[in-house]
């Protein structure tokens, strides 16, 4: 049992102590559809999965702060009051962002001692660092006697992301770790965070991750490039609309009427992205609310290829996993998903083909790539929470 297990890591690593030990849990996203546009104020529908960041963390009587990981296996040690310090670590600055977030919002902690235990895969666009962030923050504010709303605990790790390891990420990923509901994706207009819990229904077919192992970091991307190609776009395009205050507000038709001023060809097709992005979210989820599956995944094959042609945050690796996954005869629609660049796509596979799926799929990428992908069935599952 893992509170077991990590008890004992725990024990062992820092030594025994009579400060009670409590165990928390924080779950990776899938976003079905909706990418790059949590951060030009558009429609996101992702959903927390059943592969979690599991921590167990005590109270210490000092001010240090201790993180060690089990898989790799040494202790990073901060001082609460000096935590400016630690921004460049390897392992640990998301941690460490996140508590030094905590405190300038005046919330009261101290020193604690953390064993994580990571099973969202690093790297694979399924929100690894999101999971991680937000188990701290909400670890610590409970251990600490606080009960801070989980929205509030999304929008604080959001900025520590932003100020302290210095991505500038949207919402949804966090908002996705935080507020998950079992069984239900998220539709989440990440402009103003209204929300709203949507059953996933899909009978006969499950949810398939396949990882590509392509090596990337988030912080090494063209992540903040898009960003600051969607901004010149969108300033362009107020000299028509300036009451527009995100690429999303605009319609079709609107973007259209505007198009022409925006001045590089780049920051066009991101703009036209954006927009078409953000009404294949809303027809979506009209789709699945009539419970038409095979019309919700269309849906999200041409999210693909938008992010491959206009958004070109694909590559070859991700599209060898899609292209080969639209071949397969039971499955309905395939994805990149996250940030690109490498990392996973999901797909909706006939849960009596997953095993064939795998197999098929497996071999297309190997005798191509040389190495292999990975891939997880997944759930749907709930938020962070203790356990």
């Amino acid at each position: 049992m893992i509170k077991d297990e990590l008890r004992k890591i725990m024990n062992d690593v820092y030594g025994q102590s009579e400060n009670p030990i409590r165990f928390f849990q924080a779950p990776g996203r899938v976003n079905l559809i909706g990418e790059h546009i949590d951060y030009n104020g558009g429609y996101v529908f992702p959903a927390a999965i059943d592969k979690f960041s599991t921590v167990a963390i005590r109270k210490r009587d000092d001010d240090l702060i201790k993180l060690y990981a089990t898989d790799l296996k040494y202790v990073v040690e901060a001082n609460i009051n000096e935590l400016e310090k630690y921004k460049n670590l390897k392992w640990g600055n998301y941690q460490l962002g996140v508590i030094e977030q905590l405190m300038k919002k005046g919330i009261s902690v101290g020193g604690a001692e953390f064993i994580f235990n990571d099973l969202v895969p690093l790297g694979s666009g399924l929100s690894s660092s999101a999971a991680i962030e937000v188990v701290t923050a909400y670890a610590m504010t409970e251990l600490y006697g606080h009960n801070i709303d989980k929205i509030e605990i999304a929008l604080i790790c959001q900025k520590a992301e932003h100020e302290y390891v210095g991505v500038k990420c949207g919402i949804m990923d966090q908002f996705a770790s935080a507020m998950g509901k079992k069984g239900n994706a998220i539709l989440l207009d990440t402009d103003t965070l209204e929300y709203e819990y949507i059953p996933v229904k899909l009978d006969k077919y499950s949810i398939v991750i396949s990882n590509t192992n392509k090596k990337r970091s988030l912080g090494e991307s063209k992540y903040n490039e898009r960003r600051s190609e969607c901004e010149k776009a969108l300033a362009d395009m107020q000299n028509k609309f300036p009451e527009k205050k995100n690429l999303c507000d605009f319609s079709y038709k609107e973007f259209l009427l505007c198009k022409d001023e925006i001045k590089d060809e780049k920051c066009k097709k991101r703009a036209e992205h954006a927009v078409c992005e953000n009404l294949r979210v809303l027809d979506s989820v009209k789709s699945l609310r009539k419970n038409d599956i095979l019309s919700f995944c269309k849906y999200l094959n041409l999210s693909h290829i938008s992010l491959r042609d206009l958004y070109e945050v694909s590559c070859k690796e991700l599209d060898i996993l899609v292209e080969s996954a639209w071949m397969q005869k039971d499955v309905l629609g395939s994805r990149m998903t996250g940030a690109g660049f490498g990392g996973c796509t999901v797909s909706i596979v006939k849960t009596e083909s997953v095993e064939e799926f795998i197999n098929d799929i497996s071999k297309v990428y190997y005798e191509i790539m040389g190495y292999d992908a990975s891939f997880y069935v997944c759930n749907i599952s709930d938020g962070v929470k203790e356990i």
